[in-house]
């Protein structure tokens, strides 16, 4: 009994400092930034609703900080993308590639918008990266529109 109660002091003891202290990864310095950052595939709807849509397209993985802003610029005018969209991620240092997403909520239900994106380290300097203008229509009321992963087609 004695020794159980120990291996459970010791066990609590390791927790408490391993959730106190930093992860490695807040200690590492920033990694080597990429010498020019890619998009290799995108960017695409991969999800749209009547008053949503998410944005998805992949990089070689741009380096610099570890955590990036996946940054989506859109509106209803290719000339007027004034509306912006933004998440958090993690880059893996790990990984060649970085793939980014970004949610984009209040749509309009079956409205054409215009959107372009960029990726940036956390302290707001760019990777370097943006795409031409693509476009895509939210669905009607009730109906949702999925792109990726792709859906198999349903026998008839």
């Amino acid at each position: 009994m004695k020794r159980l109660l120990l291996k459970l002091a010791i066990t609590a003891t390791v927790c408490t400092l391993l959730s106190s202290n930093p992860t490695a990864a807040q200690v590492l310095p920033p990694a080597k930034k990429a010498a020019r950052v890619e998009i290799t595939q995108g960017p695409a709807l991969e999800m749209a609703r009547d008053d949503l849509a998410i944005i998805r397209w992949t990089t070689n993985n741009p380096g610099g900080t570890d955590v990036h802003f996946a940054v989506v610029y859109y509106g209803t005018d290719p000339e007027d993308l004034s509306q912006k969209a933004q998440s958090q991620i993690r880059v893996n240092r790990g990984h060649p590639e970085t793939i980014f997403r970004v949610r984009m909520p209040g749509l309009k239900p079956q409205t054409a918008y215009y959107y372009k994106v960029t990726s940036t380290e956390s302290n707001g300097k760019s990777d370097g990266v943006e795409s031409p203008i693509n476009q895509f229509t939210t669905a009607g009321p009730g109906e949702r529109i999925v792109v990726y992963p792709p859906q198999a087609e349903r026998p008839r």
